[in-house]
């Protein structure tokens, strides 16, 4: 698994020792990408360089077909993006991007990651880490005041990672378009309308590995930021499916940010009244606490957005991280709503599942 950090990393120690609480000392919007491997117990951890070696490029432009430049320098990115998607291709799987909430430690994210890849085996999930304190020092509410300090001030490393992402994909897609153009020119040779015919086809069978965002609790804080500039990566498109799970965020207004979110799918934000850490994120003191849009069945109106309210859904009761665990094992509605979501389909055209409720501006699952 590859995790993708802005928090300080501290060499000198070993496993998730290593991860600090804190921002990187080379800067809030500093990335990292870390390689965890092993057992959930003693997980490996092997810090990537940040240079792929210029050896390493060559071989990745011809592998790969990519139109570089092998003089330039290349990040660490170029090549863990390669190795996905020839991974997503090969075990016909999607890739998951997962942007964690409060209060988690790397070792909850991994845990969470770990789960979410054995639950929905059609699965490869990337986490994007951001320095929650997971229980440190702080606790309560001094503790949640500074996560979410720590949660908009990484929104600009957010970007980064969708930034990237988006040139990535783009130039994989190319050179995946050329390879699949030539094969097609010669099977068919002159013939150019089934060579077309052939390629558009192809096209869409590999269309099917789809790349999708999950934000959980205050993760969506951190989505929430990363949507303020202008030039905001996920402006653009880049996710089939854009998951806002319990959104730790204000309901007031949240249409100005949600519509500025693009996706080939749809931006779906799910919501459970009882949700007992949000009634409790509420309680915090401050004017920004109001009600949560993760617990709020009221002014549901982001013209982009699809509504879903899992409340009334056996085995969810007060849980805030439904979308894994348990209530997955218990609940095969619930667990079909979230294999959906998070492999690109549209889990309202299910309607034995979820019911539409107009006055809610909102689906329920039944």
């Amino acid at each position: 698994m590859y995790l993708i950090t802005n928090r300080d990393l501290d060499e000198s120690k070993t496993g998730l020792a290593i991860f600090e609480s804190t921002p990187s000392k080379e800067g809030v919007n500093n990335l990292r990408v870390v390689k965890i491997g092993g057992k959930m117990k003693n997980p490996t951890v092997d810090v990537q360089p940040d240079v792929v070696d210029p050896v390493r490029v060559a071989q990745l432009k011809k592998l790969y077909r990519l139109d570089i430049d092998e003089g330039e320098v290349h990040y660490r990115s170029l090549e863990v993006a390669c190795l996905l998607f020839r991974q997503a291709r090969k075990e016909k799987k999607h890739l998951l991007f997962y942007v964690h909430g409060y209060n988690n430690d790397v070792a909850d994210i991994i845990h969470t990651a770990n789960a979410l890849e054995t639950q929905y085996k059609d699965v490869i999930v990337v986490p994007f880490s951001w320095p929650a304190k997971g229980g440190g020092a702080l606790s309560g509410t001094a503790n949640y005041i500074d996560d979410k300090r720590d949660a908009r001030a990484s929104s600009g490393a957010l970007d980064r990672v969708f930034q990237h992402l988006r040139a990535l994909h783009l130039m994989l897609l190319e050179a995946q378009n050329e390879d699949l153009w030539a094969e097609c020119i010669e099977a068919h040779g002159e013939n150019l309308v089934a060579a077309r015919a052939d390629f558009v086809a192809a096209q869409v069978d590999v269309c099917k590995i789809t790349i999708n965002l999950l934000c959980h609790s205050m993760g969506n804080y951190v989505l929430k930021y990363a949507t303020f500039p202008g030039g905001s990566s996920i402006r653009r498109l880049i996710f089939d499916n854009v998951c806002l799970i319990a959104p730790d965020t204000n309901n007031h207004e949240h249409a100005a940010w949600v519509s500025r979110i693009e996706a080939r799918g749809g931006v779906y934000i799910t919501i459970n009244e009882n949700d007992h850490a949000l009634q409790w994120a509420r309680r915090k003191p401050g004017d920004e606490q109001r009600p949560r849009l993760g617990h709020y069945l009221k002014a549901l109106n982001a013209p982009n957005a699809t509504y879903i309210d899992v409340s009334r859904a056996t085995g969810i009761g007060d849980q805030h991280s439904y979308f894994h665990g348990d209530v997955i094992d218990r609940n095969s509605r619930v667990k079909r709503l979230f294999q959906k979501l998070f492999t690109g389909d549209r889990p309202e055209r299910f309607t034995s599942h979820m019911e539409y409720l107009g006055d809610l501006n909102a689906y329920r699952l039944r």
